[in-house]
C-alpha cells in the first residue's frame, strides 16, 4: 500500500469507529430515557437505570479513545524507528582549471 492509501485507511477507521461509538451512545441514551419514562416515578430504579446508562456510555467512549491513543502512539513509534530511505550521494561538482 502506498502512504496515501494508508492515511486514507486510517481516516476511514477513525471516522467509522467514532460513528459506531456515537450511535451506540445514542442507543444507550434512548433506552435509558425510555426506561425512565416507563418507570412512572420509581426513583430508586430510575437512579439505577441512569447510573447504568452513564457507566456504559463513559466506559465505551473511554475504551475507544484509549485504544485509538495507543494505536496512534504505536504507529508513530513504528514510523520513527523505520530506517530512513537510502539517499544516493551526489557527485562533487566538476571544476575546470
Amino acid at each position: 500500500m502506498s502512504r496515501d492509501q494508508d492515511i486514507q485507511l486510517e481516516k476511514d477507521r477513525a471516522r467509522y469507529g467514532l460513528l459506531a461509538i456515537v450511535v451506540s451512545n445514542l442507543a444507550i441514551a434512548a433506552v435509558a430515557v425510555f426506561g425512565v419514562w416507563r418507570l412512572n416515578g420509581n426513583e430508586s430504579v430510575i437512579i439505577g437505570v441512569l447510573t447504568a446508562a452513564f457507566t456504559a456510555v463513559s466506559s465505551m467512549t473511554t475504551a475507544y479513545l484509549g485504544i485509538k491513543a495507543v494505536s496512534n502512539t504505536a504507529k508513530s513509534m513504528a514510523a520513527a524507528s523505520a530506517p530512513a530511505p537510502a539517499q544516493t550521494p551526489t557527485p562533487p561538482a566538476q571544476r575546470t582549471p
